[in-house]
């Protein structure tokens, strides 16, 4: 079914989706590695994702010869959750998030399914987007990405959550996968992006709470 909205070129998108009823979409460290290692190589690569790509998906002879000269697009944060992710994705190609988004998570389920024994859809429908239409929009909601994992209770210090892109963002760590550099070009001081996103982590934390509290 095709999709109801058209993904304009040159503009940049909330792109999330999550676990059918809310169930899990990662249940082992070697799950977020794979989906990492599988969205590295759609990002770059035109070709197949096969298992041999994981063992040394950086210097493979091959897939250098392989390497699109022109992305199609252009991932500047992301977060990976227990159950769903959430991805800041620029379309640099007519198409270009969706034929990514489709790999991803078709290669993704293959590798899940037989890993688990499993059939069925893993993901609730196809993936949702929103349209970021402001340079305001735009650091918010890196700011909501990399909270993800702090307002959930799943760590206590986002530095060392390593299913994200921030510390990509506040070091000189390089995770082969998102591009920080237009949105930390809107920080003049070093640590400036750091501090933006944490004056608003207990806010953002309370109002989770209140949520749970609310729906409990």
């Amino acid at each position: 079914m095709l999709r109801k909205d058209v993904l304009i070129t040159g503009n940049s998108y909330h792109i999330f989706n999550r676990g059918v009823n809310k169930n899990n979409i990662f249940f082992s460290e070697k799950d977020y590695k794979r989906f990492i290692a599988t969205a590295i190589h759609y990002k770059n690569f035109l070709h197949k994702f096969t298992a041999s790509s994981v063992s040394d998906p950086v210097s493979e002879k091959l897939d250098k010869l392989r390497r699109m000269e022109k992305p199609k697009i252009q991932i500047l944060a992301y977060s990976l959750m227990p159950n769903h992710f959430h991805f800041l994705v620029k379309q640099l190609e007519d198409g270009g998030i969706t034929w990514f988004m489709q790999r991803l998570a078709n290669s993704y389920v293959h590798y899940l399914n037989i890993k688990h024994r499993r059939v069925g859809p893993l993901f609730q429908g196809r993936f949702k987007n929103i349209l970021v239409d402001s340079d305001n929009q735009f650091l918010h909601l890196s700011r909501y990405i990399h909270l993800n994992p702090l307002v959930s209770n799943l760590t206590t210090d986002l530095k060392k959550y390593a299913w994200s892109s921030y510390p990509s963002y506040i070091s000189n760590y390089n995770d082969n996968l998102s591009e920080s550099k237009f949105i930390l070009e809107n920080f003049k001081s070093e640590g400036g992006y750091e501090r933006f996103v944490l004056d608003q982590a207990d806010y953002a934390k309370s109002l989770e709470d209140m949520k749970h509290h609310i729906l409990d």
